[in-house]
């Protein structure tokens, strides 16, 4: 009985093994740690005996193919099973060397179990072993062929049918501006016809606001035209998104499409491009006092110009805040800790060309009340029914300009729209889901400050969390790259940049 197969170092390592009975781990390893020690150099034998077990082996290089047998096995049979197994293994494995028997481990294995079952070697040869491991099969072929050449058939069927009904609500749009009926679907079918005109009227018009709301649906109540075309149709179109209430996605769509104007990428993109992009993370109390403020910045390098692969980057940091600063493993943290500059610690070596690599992160943690960049204060006051809110904004960072603001005051449900009194900028009511939007372009250091005064029923827990979102193009953290050169020669080199500063979450709870 043929008890493991096994590819094992000269000092008996076991790279791949397959046991055909029943044996645990440390008993092969065991045997074959025991194998180059039994091995007489000076006889040429292919065999080597214990008291227990049988080792019928055949050199390859650096390895040695191995068969444990029990003693009582036939060794000429072993001998021939051997001969196989050496020929099966070249037919997996390019080099006759560790790393690439491992590579190929499963493969061999699977191979291996065609060779033995349960100790006992089966008539099958090397062609055999190949088609039953590869589980070629005519069948399958002929399968995928029949099901391919089914979907294809189905899908210009479907073409065909959706070109048929729109041709029929055509005709029967172009014969219902000309006479009553539908004549176009036989003299006795005009109640059939009817249906017809109807079923391709609902396909129709469901496609619609897959295809056309993209310009549409970002625009409020008050810029309906701004991103579509101008004309009577779009005008009707919009009011029939109205009346169906989708304008749910207005503020998500008008987010998306600002967010596409400010944050679209230089023109004049260099060779040497950086990102350069922070995002916050803020919560502060409706009484004041900030919970947790945290914020993560990153500059991505992009070279798509290989002559420009060996540079350094200048760093210019003026935060005082206390930022934590972390280089890319590969950056050389001791010239960034001395010269503020960011290269690699093998000056040879070049960044990678055309990818995204992120050379320097950071990291601020706070919560002190200073570092809010924009403070909200929101006041609701009850009066009678209803209550009175006052939420008002301020920038503390006047280096920062704050675009695409809008800070969202939740409502209660059922109680109508709210009265707006006084407002700095625009403002969006969003029945379906609630909510009010206070929209502002602009804040900077000339646009401070605003205020948003409206009465609506309810109770004061009722307009919180208020939350914030924003873009801008300027960064938080006042770290910014000043100079690019080259490792050889200091030469100054062209470069490009795009800031981003991002809302991963900012609430007032």
């Amino acid at each position: 009985v043929l008890l493991a197969a096994a590819v094992c170092t000269k000092a008996g390592k076991a790279i791949v093994s397959r046991q055909f009975v029943e044996m645990t781990r440390t008993r092969i390893e065991g045997l074959l740690a025991a194998f180059p020690k039994l091995m007489n150099t000076g006889k040429q034998h292919t065999f080597v005996e214990t008291e227990s077990v049988r080792y019928v082996y055949q050199p390859m290089e650096k390895l040695y193919m191995v068969l444990i047998t029990t003693k009582n096995s036939n060794i000429l049979e072993d001998l021939e099973t051997l001969r196989l197994f050496s020929r099966v293994i070249p037919e997996y494995c390019r080099a006759l060397e560790e790393n690439e028997i491992s590579e190929h481990c499963f493969d061999l294995i699977f191979a291996f179990d065609e060779i033995v079952a349960l100790g006992y070697r089966e008539n099958v040869n090397l062609a055999q072993i190949r088609t039953f491991t590869e589980m070629d099969s005519h069948e399958e072929k002929v399968f995928r062929a029949v099901r391919e050449t089914q979907e294809r058939e189905a899908k210009a069927e479907m073409r065909r049918k959706a070109k048929e009904l729109q041709q029929a609500r055509r005709d029967a749009e172009r014969q219902g501006k000309k006479a009553p009926g539908f004549g176009g679907f036989g003299s006795s079918a005009v109640s059939g016809g009817t249906t017809a005109a109807m079923i391709t009227e609902t396909i129709v018009e469901t496609e619609k606001p897959k295809v056309a709301p993209a310009p549409a649906r970002p625009s409020g109540p008050s810029k309906a035209l701004k991103l579509g075309a101008k004309g009577k149709e779009v005008d009707n179109f919009v009011d029939k998104l109205k009346l169906e209430g989708e304008n749910i996605m207005t503020s998500v769509g008008k987010r998306s499409t600002e967010a596409a104007k400010v944050l679209a990428p230089p023109i004049n993109m260099e060779s040497v491009h950086m990102k350069i992009e922070e995002k916050i993370s803020l919560t502060c109390g409706r009484d004041g006092g900030l919970q947790n403020m945290e914020l993560h910045g990153m500059i991505m390098l992009h070279i798509s110009d290989e002559k420009f692969a060996r540079i350094r980057l200048h760093v210019e940091n003026e935060d005082k805040r206390g930022v934590q600063l972390q280089t890319h493993p590969n950056v050389d943290k001791k010239l960034f800790t001395a010269e503020s500059q960011i290269g690699l610690k093998n000056p040879e070596k070049s960044f990678p060309i055309n990818s995204d690599v992120g050379v320097l992160k950071w990291r601020l943690q706070t919560t002190e009340e200073s570092f809010i960049p924009l403070t909200i204060n929101c006041w609701p006051s009850e009066s009678g029914n209803s209550c009175d809110v006052n939420i008002e904004y301020e920038l503390q960072e006047d280096s920062l300009e704050l675009n695409d603001v809008i800070i969202t005051i939740p409502l209660p449900s059922g109680v109508g729209a709210p009265v707006i009194g006084e407002i700095d900028g625009e403002y969006r009511h969003d029945s379906r889901r609630n909510l009010l939007e206070w929209c502002l372009p602009v804040i900077d250091a000339k646009n401070k400050s605003g205020s948003l005064e409206f009465s609506i029923a309810g109770q004061p827990n009722d307009f919180f969390p208020v939350q914030v979102s924003f873009i801008s193009k300027k960064n938080y953290c006042n770290i910014q790259v000043t100079k690019v050169t080259q490792v050889d020669g200091n030469s100054p080199v062209r470069f490009s940049t795009e800031t981003t500063f991002l809302v991963d979450r900012y609430e007032i709870l």
